[in-house]
């Protein structure tokens, strides 16, 4: 009989918890679809009499992860603590440094430490296996649950950013300190790693050009609507030659676009490969029940034997790219507050035209010339950042400027 696949499983929170009641609920499905059963051996949490809605009775209890990661009768080590170094780095170099096998789903220990890693990422098998195949161009998302939720609710209700984030907090989608999540830095490990897998590249977390979501104004979100796009916290990477760009930062898309359709804690990973075209893979963001999903059917792969490296190629392998210098030329959305006056608009076509920026719409919001005051809206042609933000430089200097300019990317996607 072959011999079962011993698990040693660190964390018994939302996605650790999920990962044991999936095995025991599914036992009999997944001994066969993996060729042997799958049985976690011993766990390592802090509170052992907390109910977990699983039966965890006659486990080995270790309250120390690398001596769980250390245990010589665990063959595959879970890690479902999180954090970016501690024990979950510890623990995950212990298991790997006697040659078990690893399965994580932390972002951030994977996105800080790709060398150290061995085992699966969950939620990346279609694009290092399907798609491998593929000199991929692009590889785009919408890759954290609660800035879409927060986005989503801001423009169909009108409600202030802090007003749904609140609420956000209260319904469990943002913790206590929403600032990993809003700011931008979750997505944009997830994006890191995305493009690692797709480029062959090593992660480079801090080459990401990252913008949270919290400096968004209502209005933006409004006047987006207006011109036919939706404002979403997009990440995008692609090759620039030898150079590597890795954005995630708000974008307008095209409201009838796929990203521009998502609605809620749904997330998104579009990839563009040179045989396959366009693939979109759409699903539910973070949480125990997808999470844990992903990890036992990695554990799966392991059990059958079909492992392979974390990143499509051994982490040894993977090269070094320079940073691209500045992000490909893309059209802009521009909202200007203007003093409401003959020649100002004059003014700011002269100070974009000195540039080579080009208009291709421009309109007068609906509430316009309060106080003197008129809101201008204007979508450019493709251009660069550099040449835009020399222009509005210019115009925010200028006297008919009554705010900061503010632009906003619009992705074609």
């Amino acid at each position: 009989m072959t011999e079962p696949l011993r698990i040693g499983l660190a964390g018994l929170g939302t996605v650790g918890a999920g990962v044991a009641r999936l095995l025991a609920a599914n036992a009999d499905l997944i001994a066969a679809r993996a060729g042997r059963e799958v049985r976690v051996v011993a766990v390592s949490a802090r509170d052992r009499a907390k109910d977990r809605g699983v039966d965890l009775a006659g486990l080995a209890w270790e309250a120390d992860p690398v001596a769980l990661a250390s245990r010589a009768d665990v063959d595959l080590f879970v890690e479902a603590m999180g954090g970016e170094s501690g024990p979950a780095k510890a623990a995950t170099e212990a298991a790997l440094a006697r040659g078990a096998h690893v399965v994580t789903a932390n972002k951030a220990l994977l996105a800080h430490h790709e060398a150290a890693v061995a085992g699966g990422i969950p939620c990346v098998k279609a694009l290092g296996e399907g798609l491998a195949g593929n000199r991929v161009a692009r590889v785009m998302g919408v890759l954290n649950g609660t800035c879409n939720y927060i986005l989503t609710r801001m423009e169909a209700e009108g409600l202030a950013y802090a007003e749904v984030l609140a609420d956000a907090q209260r319904l469990g989608y943002a913790e206590a300190d929403p600032s990993f999540d809003v700011g931008g830095t979750d997505a944009a490990h997830k994006l890191a790693l995305l493009a690692a897998l797709a480029f062959g590249t090593r992660v480079d977390f801090d080459g990401v050009m990252t913008e949270g979501i919290d400096k968004l104004s209502l209005a933006d979100i409004a006047h987006a609507a207006e011109l036919g796009f939706r404002i979403k916290l997009l990440g995008v990477a692609r090759m620039q030659g030898e150079a590597l760009e890795q954005r995630m930062r708000p974008c307008l898309v095209p409201a009838a676009s796929p990203f521009g359709k998502l609605e809620g804690v749904t997330n998104m990973v579009v990839v563009e490969g040179d045989a396959v075209g366009r693939i979109v893979m759409e699903g539910p963001g973070a949480g125990g029940g997808p999470t844990a999903s992903a990890i036992v059917a990695d554990m799966i792969d392991i059990a059958r034997g079909a492992h392979s490296p974390a990143f499509g190629v051994p982490a040894a392998l993977l090269r070094a790219a320079p940073r691209a210098e500045s992000g490909a030329p893309a059209a802009y959305y521009i909202r200007l507050a203007l003093a409401d006056r003959p020649g100002a608009l004059g003014r700011v076509a002269a100070a974009l035209g000195a540039v080579g920026v080009s208009i291709h719409r421009m309109v007068q919001s609906a509430d316009e010339a309060e106080g003197g005051e008129a809101t201008v809206l204007i979508v450019t042609h493709e251009t660069t950042r550099e040449r835009l933000d020399s222009a509005l430089a210019v115009v925010a200097a200028s006297d008919v400027s009554m705010g900061a300019p503010v632009a906003i990317r619009i992705e074609p996607v």
